[in-house]
């Protein structure tokens, strides 16, 4: 039986990881680290959690984040079911700031490299041409050892940062809140809304999962998510929605109801809140874009 996927730490004897991994399904913790992050998902589909962003996810997804951004790529539902026979595959690289020396990034020759990484803070998608190019680079990158995998790796940064294809994910007035030892906690709450956002979610049940009265789980999820639990519910719910928006075969008033939704007025009302459209002018918006 296979794990799901996982980070590793750094051992003390390299000075970045760098990991092409392939498994049933996502590490579903919603988690943080000290280490920046590249990522590319070569296969799977699901929802990324991002600090206080929330975007469905699939093949080619590419991100950068800065160190202790909390995150998730969470596979759909169906990739846990074993009898779906699904699997995942992505490219992963960890690094520290300091993996080529305290101090080296305020150097002149680095400034640029530097300014990425401080714009990561807030994680970063890359998109279009560049993100083809940083596939093709990463993948080469696993291959590589010794001096060149890192020769790489510096590439790789320097072409990211150079680039017009890139955009933050987090909200600027995101603070990242979150302590270690809260972990475990968001991450029921959010496990627990995760499989049950089709169903209706009372506030006083998801407080009790995080130990704590109504008034001070509503403060503690705030502070840390950025929003309301109702706010996150419904972001959830539209994410998925955008999901299902990208098929043909349902109407809007099944992705209505299989997204969690009571009503189609308030399930168009908050969509075009959050997405800025109508369901009917993001899905039309969407297939256009392939003809």
């Amino acid at each position: 039986m296979k794990n799901p996927l996982k980070k590793s730490r750094i051992p003390d004897s390299k000075v970045f990881v760098v990991q092409e991994l392939i498994a049933p399904y996502f590490d579903k913790n919603w988690h943080f680290h000290p280490e920046y992050q590249l990522v590319v998902i070569l296969k799977g589909r699901g929802t990324r959690y991002i600090g206080d962003h929330i975007k469905p996810f699939k093949e080619g997804d590419m991100v950068m984040t800065g160190p202790n951004l909390p995150h998730v790529w969470r596979s759909d539902n169906a990739y846990f079911d074993p009898a779906n026979e699904l699997d995942t595959h992505l490219i992963v690289a960890y690094f520290p700031e300091n993996f080529l020396g305290e101090g080296i990034f305020e150097k002149e020759e680095f400034e640029d490299i530097g300014r990425l990484m401080k714009a990561s803070a807030r994680g970063l998608e890359v998109t279009g041409k560049t993100n083809q190019e940083i596939t093709t680079k990463m993948k080469k990158l696993v291959q590589l050892k010794g001096s060149s995998q890192l020769i790489q790796l510096l590439d790789i940064l320097n072409h990211l940062a150079h680039s017009k294809d890139i955009s933050p994910i987090t909200n600027a007035e995101y603070i990242n809140l979150n302590k270690e030892s809260e972990k475990d906690r968001m991450g029921e709450v959010y496990e627990y809304v995760m499989k049950n956002y089709k169903e209706k979610i009372m506030l006083k049940e998801v407080a009790a999962l995080a130990n704590l009265s109504v008034s001070a789980f509503s403060r503690f999820f705030k502070s840390r998510a950025n929003k309301s639990l109702s706010d996150f519910i419904s972001d959830v719910r539209i994410s998925h929605a955008c999901k299902l928006l990208h098929e043909e075969g349902i109407n809007i008033s099944e992705v209505c109801y299989e997204s969690g939704f009571n009503t189609l007025s308030n399930f168009n009302k908050q969509f075009k809140e959050r997405i800025g459209k109508t369901p009917l002018a993001y899905r039309k918006e969407y297939l256009d874009s392939f003809e």
